[in-house]
């Protein structure tokens, strides 16, 4: 193994420890939420990070190396903040404001697209010298500025789009489950 290509053992183990990531993310946003349903919508917008890098890499034929793996970390954790900072708004305005749940989601998402669009942008163009990297250890830098420059355009393109309408499923179902489980008023004479 000569240092950035991973073994069998290796792949297994990092699934392994994604999945209990995404367990504990899960948890802590259900804490956060008070609602088992909530955090949906934000575990969902994860894989929408993972559809850039891995269609470029896939493209370019870089190799899913350790230095990529790496990479992905960023895409995911500011995909899920933006898709938190888009639910949290949503909730708070149907909860608070008791707004439709379409208009929540829509209003969330119009109010917090300059700052997602603001804060990916800068980090994407802070990402750019490693995707142009040259010289020694260039194909590190760019194995990591490759995962995260794509997978970051991704995010911010496909996230502001679909977290909304994941907001809106889910919290449709929500509803739906509460309004079922409450009993129904007994009628007495």
């Amino acid at each position: 193994m000569d240092g950035d290509v991973l073994s069998g053992k290796d792949r297994r183990q990092i699934y392994y420890v994604f999945a209990l990531a995404m367990l504990l993310v899960y948890l802590v946003l259900a804490g956060q939420y008070e609602s088992w349903y909530a955090p949906i919508s934000v575990i969902l917008a994860v894989p929408l990070s993972l559809i850039g890098p891995m269609s470029v890499l896939t493209g370019l034929r870089i190799e899913n190396n350790l230095y990529v793996q790496i990479g992905l970390i960023l895409p995911i954790a500011l995909s899920a903040k933006n898709a938190i900072l888009i639910v949290g708004v949503a909730r708070e305005l149907r909860e608070r404001d008791l707004k439709p749940i379409l208009e929540s989601a829509v209003e969330a998402a119009r109010s917090r697209f300059r700052p997602i669009l603001m804060t990916s942008f800068a980090f994407i163009l802070g990402v750019l010298p490693l995707v142009l990297a040259t010289g020694a250890g260039a194909s590190a830098r760019k194995s990591i500025g490759i995962a995260v420059f794509s997978g970051m355009i991704a995010s911010t393109c496909l996230a502001v789009l679909l977290v909304p309408s994941f907001f809106v499923v889910v919290q449709r179902f929500e509803e739906w489950r509460a309004s079922r489980k409450k009993p129904a008023k007994s009628i007495t004479a």
